[in-house]
């Protein structure tokens, strides 16, 4: 079987204590946790790895995948970094997420032994006056950050804002923020699991236990200033969300077909959010349905997109 194959991916779960049902329910997720906060649609990481759903690598990781093909499959572009570049996950957030920030890459690298993590939301959908925090409402200081982190009232710096099913979030890291309850994002981000939690509502795991802060570190990589404008996003068939270092994703609309094309530069990651169809190739075809997530290889070429349906398209820059 030729390398420049596209394959469906299995991803990998995560039963977080703020996680729903929605990913079961309306992504037609399949597994045997209670709940499903996270899943893990395209990911290489050491702490939860996508796996090759079906053909003649199936139940390889995506990263023993790699291996089998070779790493030409991932495109110029990743050749800079070390291992695999992005992450990109489903999430349902039944209840809040903790208040947290991610490093950059030199402090992450230094203290982690990973990149850091840079990030994007796209809200899939959201219940009627869902909410998250993005940055922090005016400048502050830091010893006025430390003193609202002690206090309790942090939450009462930060930008609150409202959201709705199209919106983007672009997060680098260094950004104060969190997702609130009622909100299902799909998240495109460096390849990294490092999150400093600064704030958890106080709650306490199914053991009784609270879960760790980790305020000194998020002292020293948080951004004190005002959070910048959100982008306005057109409604078209074909929408460019972001661009930025790492990565760059587009929404895709197809009524009845339409082709992508995947470049010598990068791979392409697609995650159907609606409807279902077929990608097409030289070597075949591969049929999909909301909630997949298909890996296409540098240099595949066009590829053809049969039926009505929209997909979350990100490629590394």
């Amino acid at each position: 079987m030729s390398n420049l194959v596209p394959v469906k991916l299995s991803p990998a779960f995560k039963d977080y204590l703020w996680g729903g049902e929605r990913l079961r329910d309306d992504f037609h997720k399949v597994c045997s946790l209670e709940r499903i906060a996270e899943s893990w649609e395209l990911s290489a990481h050491k702490d939860g790895q996508s796996t090759v759903a079906e053909g003649e690598y199936k139940g390889m990781t995506l990263s023993e995948y790699i291996q089998a093909v070779g790493a030409s499959v991932l495109g110029k572009n990743s050749q800079k970094y070390d291992y695999f570049p992005l992450l990109i996950k489903l999430i349902d957030a039944k209840g809040n997420l903790s208040v947290q920030v991610h490093p950059d890459d030199a402090y992450a690298l230094e203290h982690e032994g990973e990149y850091g993590k840079t990030e994007m939301w796209y809200i899939l959908d959201c219940d009627e006056g869902a909410s998250l925090y993005y940055g922090f409402a005016e400048d502050i200081s830091k010893d006025a950050y430390a003193t609202a982190i002690r206090e309790g009232t942090l939450t009462d710096l930060l930008n609150r804002v409202e959201v709705k099913p199209g919106d983007v979030y672009f997060i680098p890291a260094g950004t104060v923020h969190a997702i609130g309850e009622g909100i299902l994002i799909c998240e495109i981000q460096q390849n990294s699991n490092t999150t400093y939690r600064v704030y958890d509502y106080n709650r306490r795991d199914k053991d009784g236990n609270t879960r760790p802060l980790h305020i000194d570190k998020a002292l020293e990589v948080s951004t004190l200033t005002k959070s910048p404008a959100l982008p306005d996003i057109d409604d078209g068939d074909d929408v460019l969300l972001c661009s930025c270092g790492y990565f760059e994703v587009r929404r895709l609309r197809f009524r009845e077909s339409g082709v992508i094309s995947a470049d010598g530069d990068s791979f392409l990651s697609l995650t159907v959010t609606a409807g279902e169809g077929i990608l097409s190739h030289a070597e075949g075809a591969v049929s999909f349905s909301k909630g997949d997530t298909l890996f296409v290889p540098a240099e595949s070429g066009a590829c053809r997109i049969e039926g009505e349906c929209e997909m979350i398209q990100a490629k590394v820059n």
